[in-house]
C-alpha cells in the first residue's frame, strides 16, 4: 500500500486511521451486492433506491466495524507496549500497523484474540438492535440492515478464527507454539506454512464456486485466499530478514574503509578521478581523521558545468547530520526498517567518535535478504 493512495481520515486515542483507496473497491462491492443480492430477496417490495442506500449504509457499517476490530487489537498492543503507528483499511479488511513483534506469548494471544471478540460484539450488537426494531415495527430498511450487518460481523469473527497465519486465529496458534517451543521464529515458520495451506484452499473453494455458476462469490473467494497466502509469505519472509539482523549492529554489516574524498580538491577532479573511476553516487568527505561531510552527484548535477574547475568539493558537499551518519553501534534491524519507509536516504555513513569507519547501503541489505531467501527457499 503506498503512501500516493492512502488518505488519512482521523486520530482516535492516539491513532491514526487511513483509508487505502482500494477500499473503495470493497465498499463498492458491498453496496452492490448487497442493493442487487440479497435485500431484494429477503426484504421484496422496496424500491431501487431504497435498496441503494441500505446497501450504502452497510458498506458504512463495515467500514466501522472493521475500524472497531482493529482497535480491539491496537489497545491491547498498546497495553503491552507495543508501539501501532496506525490503522489503515483496503481491500481485503484492515491492518493495525505494528512497528515490532508482541513481546511474549501472551501479548500475542491476547492482542489476538481481542479481534475476534470485538466483531462478535458487534454482532451481538447489531443483533440486539435488530429484534429491538423488528419488535417495534421499525422501518424495514433498518431491519435489515441492521441484520445484515450482525452476520457480516459474525462471518468476519468466525473466519478470523482459522488457525491461518497472518488471521487471528493464526496468530493465536503461533503464540501457542511460541509458548510450548519457546522460539517465535520456528512458530512463526510454521502457523505461516499453515496460512499459505489455507489461502490456497479458498482458491480451490472459489474455481470450484466459479465452476458451479457462483462468479462473484468464487472471485472473492480466489482474491482473499491470494491475500492470505501472499501475507503468510511475506511474514516468513519478515522472520527470515529479522533472525539476520537481529540484535547485530551496523558495525557488522558495514562496507568498511570506503572510498572518501578530500574537501579541497575541484568538483572536476572529484569527477575525473572518484565518479568515472568508482562509479559510487555518494562520497564521503574526510579532512584529516574527522568526517566532515558527503557529496553525491545529485549535488554535481545542481553545480553548472563551468564551475566545476573552479569550485571545491567543500563548496557542495551535505554536511554530516542524522539523515546520512550512523553510529556503528545501531540496531541494522531499526536502520533498515526506518530506510524502508522512506524515514532515511539509502545510504549512509557510519560514524564512531566523529571517524569515519564504514558505509551502509539498502541495496546491500536487500542483496543479502535476497541471497538468504533463495537459500531458505532451497
Amino acid at each position: 500500500m503506498g503512501q500516493a493512495w492512502t488518505i488519512r481520515l482521523f486520530s482516535l486515542l492516539g491513532f491514526e486511521v487511513k483509508l487505502d483507496l482500494s477500499w473503495l473497491l470493497l465498499a463498492l462491492l458491498i453496496s452492490w451486492s448487497l442493493a442487487g443480492g440479497m435485500f431484494p430477496v429477503e426484504y421484496p417490495g422496496l424500491s431501487t433506491a431504497t435498496y441503494a442506500w441500505m446497501g450504502v449504509a452497510c458498506a458504512v457499517g463495515v467500514f466501522f466495524s472493521i475500524v472497531f476490530h482493529e482497535f480491539a487489537h491496537s489497545i491491547v498492543a498498546r497495553q503491552f507496549g507495543m508501539n501501532i503507528r496506525g490503522i489503515t483499511l483496503f481491500v481485503f479488511g484492515g491492518v493495525a500497523e505494528m512497528e515490532q513483534e508482541p513481546p511474549n506469548p501472551k501479548a500475542e494471544f491476547l492482542m489476538a484474540i481481542a479481534g475476534p471478540i470485538s466483531s462478535f460484539m458487534l454482532a451481538y450488537i447489531f443483533w440486539g438492535i435488530e429484534s429491538l426494531a423488528t419488535a417495534s415495527s421499525w422501518p424495514t430498511p433498518v431491519v435489515g440492515i441492521c441484520y445484515t450487518l450482525a452476520l457480516i460481523n459474525l462471518t468476519v469473527a468466525i473466519f478470523n478464527l482459522a488457525p491461518a497465519f497472518p488471521l487471528d486465529g493464526g496468530r493465536m496458534l503461533r503464540a501457542f507454539l511460541w509458548s510450548r517451543k519457546g522460539d517465535l521464529h520456528a512458530a512463526t515458520d510454521i502457523s505461516s506454512r499453515i496460512g499459505g495451506a489455507f489461502g490456497a484452499m479458498l482458491i480451490v473453494l472459489g474455481i470450484l464456486a466459479i465452476v458451479r455458476g457462483n462468479l462473484i462469490g468464487g472471485m472473492w473467494w480466489i482474491l482473499i485466499g491470494i491475500f492470505v497466502r501472499g501475507a503468510a509469505a511475506g511474514s516468513r519472509h519478515q522472520q527470515i530478514v529479522q533472525g539476520i539482523f537481529q540484535d547485530q549492529p551496523v558495525e557488522k554489516f558495514m562496507v568498511r574503509e570506503p572510498i572518501s574524498v578530500p574537501p579541497n580538491i575541484s568538483v572536476q577532479t572529484l569527477l575525473d578521478d572518484f565518479v568515472y573511476e568508482h562509479h559510487f553516487k555518494m562520497y564521503p568527505v574526510v579532512d584529516g581523521p574527522s568526517l566532515v561531510g558527503s557529496v553525491s552527484i545529485n549535488d554535481i548535477r545542481g553545480l553548472p558545468k563551468p564551475e566545476r574547475a573552479t569550485k571545491k568539493v567543500a563548496d557542495i558537499m551535505q554536511p554530516c547530520s542524522e539523515a546520512n551518519t550512523v553510529s556503528k553501534d545501531t540496531s541494522t534491524n531499526e536502520l533498515l526498517q526506518d530506510m524502508l519507509r522512506r524515514k532515511r536516504q539509502p545510504r549512509h555513513l557510519v560514524v564512531d567518535n566523529g571517524r569515519l569507519v564504514g558505509m551502509i547501503t539498502l541495496k546491500d541489505m536487500l542483496e543479502l535478504i535476497s541471497v538468504r531467501l533463495q537459500l531458505e527457499r532451497g
